[in-house]
């Protein structure tokens, strides 16, 4: 039976896109990666980066924004010790290689570090797991020009005829092909091809006066075409019982009070409270909450978490992360006990450990950081409806917009876009401006019932860090906490 190598076949295409029209290949790359090391330092790569990207958006009835743009270059780094030397350049070029090499050469000026072999070609290279977790198609060619404001179309449609209360629908539909290169001192040298497509929908209801707000949509690394009848009739589904829902709300509660959040995107206040705080360059300059406390407990019994970049066609997902690591199940909070932190290869270098496939970077004008992937919590043994069930007076919050976090400090705030108060065990009626405040480290330990329905967000989350904005995901099950502190201006 023949097998296919999709490594090799993602390098193929990315040579062919970021190599060959330019007149470079290998040897030019391992040339520069070798004058780089000759000045003794710890650590270098290559990175081409070639993006190509289209946006639509439709409003009151008719498309009034396109967008296309194609963005590609190069970035040049050099490590010594924790000092990182970053050039990059938007000409693809032997001279701007060159140029940009000089640049960052002069970390190690002194050339006492010792040298740095880079790996020949016919010596050993590390290869990366060859993961397949998505298509290397182009998604913007999924569709044609005509198809996509149709798709758009249908979207609004559908929202109006749901309900006669709906007096406005936003929507947008954005694709991207990204294709990088990577090459590193070690000898290695990856691809990766990402496809990434996303369906936005915001719907305004109006009622006696009163206008609310409601949103959903989705996507992942695939192609236009999976946005079929029945995914967007769970959009418009979504969206518009969370304005019909908001047109009901009352002024949340405020207080110290129990607090269930339901499953899938209210992970984001997992992945914000907590999976910052677990990332290598906070730990290792000791800045986060979580520092120095791997293998201790910091959370209650039950309370698994995990980064994920290997889950096929998710949004945070990636064959190879940014450095040419394979990405990985990282376990980072085994029931309640610390494990592990997220790495890139720098901080990796520097807290004796091995890189965990999180080194991510915008593009190629930006040095890789650690970065989460997907991030979320395992499910427990408990009917959603039991969780529910068990709160006498509480909030049941099912939506986050904005929040802000602290690493140092791990505090939060958070406020929920869609919420419930719920009496005796009963959802009682919605309520609006209701913020969860807390501490990502005690929030966790005070986790005392975690359901058994795991869910992953519908493929929408962009995180950023230190000016770069990435794709991500988030999940959760339906959890409760007790003893949370929440904002609000009405009376409990």
């Amino acid at each position: 039976m023949n097998t296919r190598d999709f490594s090799i076949e993602r390098l193929a295409i990315a040579k062919s896109r970021l190599l060959t029209p330019f007149g470079l290949d290998e040897s030019q790359i391992l040339a520069t990666l070798r004058g780089i090391a000759a000045r003794g330092i710890d650590d270098a790569d290559l990175y081409f980066g070639y993006t190509r990207a289209e946006g639509w958006s439709l409003e009151e009835g008719i498309v009034k924004t396109g967008s296309f743009s194609i963005d590609q270059g190069f970035g040049v780094r050099a490590v010594a010790g924790e000092k990182t030397a970053f050039a990059y350049s938007d000409d693809i070029s032997q001279a701007a290689l060159t140029d940009a090499a000089d640049t960052v050469r002069s970390l190690a000026g002194s050339g006492d570090a010792g040298t740095v072999e880079v790996a020949r070609r016919s010596g050993k290279r590390s290869k990366p797991a060859a993961h397949a977790l998505y298509g290397a198609d182009d998604p913007i060619g999924s569709l044609d020009s005509a198809a996509k404001v149709q798709l758009l179309g249908q979207v609004e449609h559908a929202a109006r005829a749901r309900d006669p209360r709906i007096v406005q629908v936003m929507a947008g539909l954005a694709s991207e092909y990204d294709v990088m290169l990577v090459a590193r001192l070690d000898g290695t040298l990856v691809a990766d091809v990402r496809p990434l497509v996303r369906l936005s929908l915001t719907v305004i209801a109006e009622q006696n006066g009163r206008r609310e707000m409601g949103s959903s949509g989705g996507g992942g690394r695939f192609g236009l075409g999976y946005f079929d009848e029945a995914i967007i009739g769970r959009y418009v589904d979504e969206a518009v019982q969370a304005a019909l829902a908001n047109l009901e709300s009352r002024p949340a509660p405020a207080g110290e009070m129990d607090v269930v959040l339901g499953p899938g995107w209210p992970g984001v206040l997992l992945h914000e409270a907590v999976g910052h705080g677990l990332e290598g360059d906070f730990n290792r300059k000791g800045s986060s909450a979580f520092s120095g406390r791997v293998g201790q407990r910091v959370a209650a019994k039950g309370v698994t978490v995990l980064d994920d970049g290997t889950l096929p066609d998710r949004r945070g997902s990636l064959n190879v992360d940014d450095e040419g690591c394979p990405t990985q199940r990282n376990v980072l909070i085994e029931d309640g006990i610390l494990r592990t932190y997220l790495q890139d290869a720098l901080n990796a270098r520097l807290m004796g450990v091995k890189p965990t496939g999180n080194g991510r970077r915008e593009s190629y004008a930006h040095a890789p950081i650690p970065r989460m992937t997907n991030t979320y919590m395992l499910a427990g043994d408990k009917d959603p409806r039991e969780i529910i069930a068990s709160l006498k007076r509480g909030l049941y919050a099912t939506n986050f917009g904005g929040g802000q976090v602290d690493i140092t400090s791990g505090k939060f705030v958070f406020s929920a876009s869609e919420a419930w108060w719920v009496e005796n065990g009963k959802i009682q009626y919605p309520v609006k401006g209701a913020t969860i405040i807390g501490s990502g480290p005690e929030s966790l330990k005070k986790i005392s019932m975690i359901g058994n329905d795991l869910r992953l967000d519908s493929g929408v989350g962009t995180c950023g860090k230190d000016g770069q904005s990435v794709p991500v995901g988030v999940g959760q099950p339906t959890l409760r906490l007790d003893g949370v502190t929440v904002g609000g201006t009405g009376a409990a």
